[in-house]
């Protein structure tokens, strides 16, 4: 066990790096609290991300949410949630009071160099997870059917899909060597607090719209239009905005100008894809506005994901040490391995490599982490100097 101050400054730092999008936000949380610290293991970090990619909400968040929780208790669940989310949800409030990022040939060089360092990121995580996951033909067999399933099949029910196959294939090809677990992952929440916090995610779910029609309420309405797209979205990132658009565009909140505008800033700034809420609800014309309606709207689009995953953990811990759980969780762990390799090709590796200079600086990006074991934040400020460069070169 650590302290919530300790969980604080390591996610800080991740909040300021974590460039990429979720797969890579994931890449970033294995170096520093698997490879680095030793918080867990790779198999107990792979079932935490094989749990939250079945749930719905923001994954990485989650996914550091738990690893906060594991470490510190409730107190170092909420550290790990300020800390990574505070840097670009200030930035995208600044942004949203007139603050102009990324702009011209140098913003644009640098976030290009950003994108680049992701490819580099998601390599190491496939990398690593691979050789730890997949150590044997069965399981790197369902790891390649999940990267084709999710290819295949783009979208959220891609990952479901390949998570839920790869489960009943481990549990029919990886039996052996299953037996009893020691070090199991424990998180602690209790059975009843678990039930109370999936009771509470139903409630608001079903009653929040109620609520605030009854009320009139403006803030009310603005809370549930952000609960909702965070309650009923899978795979987080870039699905959740299709759901915010329909929540704030249509009903006239916000302009679909300002919406493409922060969709545009969310890309250049670290941390979860998620903060762009924090852009919507500082613009928004129901609710506060300002710092106030940033607030709310991160709330709301956070706080269900947070709930079912306190829902489910106490029933997920028992469950997983179980033989037959072992052998599902071994398949499950291969398809998240899978899943992590689709990603970098579609959208990390098709969306940043974009030709030869591209490819040379995610190559040395790739190599200053696998082989000379450099920091993250070390290896973004040579993406983003790489991207500059790029940018201005003729070639």
């Amino acid at each position: 066990m650590g302290s919530a101050g300790e969980v604080f400054r390591v996610f800080l730092k991740l909040g300021f790096t974590s460039f990429g999008g979720p797969i890579a936000h994931l890449g970033y949380f294995r170096d520093e609290l698997v490879e680095r610290r030793r918080w867990v293991d790779d198999k107990e970090y792979a079932d935490l991300v094989a749990l939250c990619q079945f749930l719905p909400g923001p994954a990485s968040s989650q996914v550091g949410f738990g690893l906060g929780l594991h470490r510190a208790g409730p107190l170092g669940a909420l550290a790990a949630f300020l800390a990574f989310t505070l840097p670009s949800a200030a930035l995208l409030v600044a942004f949203a009071a007139g603050a102009s990022l990324f702009q011209g040939v140098l913003g644009s060089g640098i976030l290009d160099g950003l994108k680049i360092v992701a490819v580099a990121i998601v390599a190491q995580a496939v990398w690593g997870m691979a050789k730890a996951l997949t150590p044997d033909r069965e399981r790197a067999s369902i790891a390649v059917v999940a990267a084709l399933a999710v290819i295949l099949l783009a979208g959220p029910l891609g990952q479901v899909l390949a998570i839920g196959v790869g489960a009943l294939a481990g549990l029919f090809f990886c039996r052996a060597g299953t037996g009893v677990v020691t070090g199991a992952m424990r998180f602690p929440v209790s059975r009843a607090a678990g039930a109370v916090c999936l009771v509470l995610f139903l409630v608001l779910l079903a009653g929040l719209p109620l609520l605030s029609l009854a009320a009139g309420s403006a803030g009310l309405a603005l809370f549930d239009a952000f609960y909702r797209a965070g309650a009923l979205v899978f795979g987080g990132g870039h699905v959740v905005l299709p759901l915010l658009q329909a929540g704030v565009v249509t009903p006239g909140w916000v302009t679909p100008e300002q919406f493409l505008a922060g969709y545009g800033a969310a890309q250049a700034v670290p941390g979860p894809l998620f903060t762009f809420a924090a852009y919507l609800g500082t613009l928004s014309g129901a609710g506060p506005g300002g710092v106030a309606g940033a607030a709310v709207a991160l709330a709301g689009i956070f706080l269900p994901g947070f709930l079912l995953l306190v829902g489910v953990l106490p029933f997920w811990d028992r469950f997983r040490t179980r033989p037959q759980a072992q052998a599902l969780m071994r398949g499950a762990n291969a398809a998240v391995v899978g899943i992590l390799a689709a990603a970098l090709y579609n959208p990390v590796f098709t969306t940043a490599i974009t030709g030869a200079g591209p490819f040379c600086l995610a190559l040395v990006c790739f190599v200053l982490l696998i082989a000379w074991k450099a920091p993250p934040w070390l290896v973004v400020l040579v993406g983003a100097a790489g991207g500059v460069l790029l940018a201005l070169s003729p070639f």
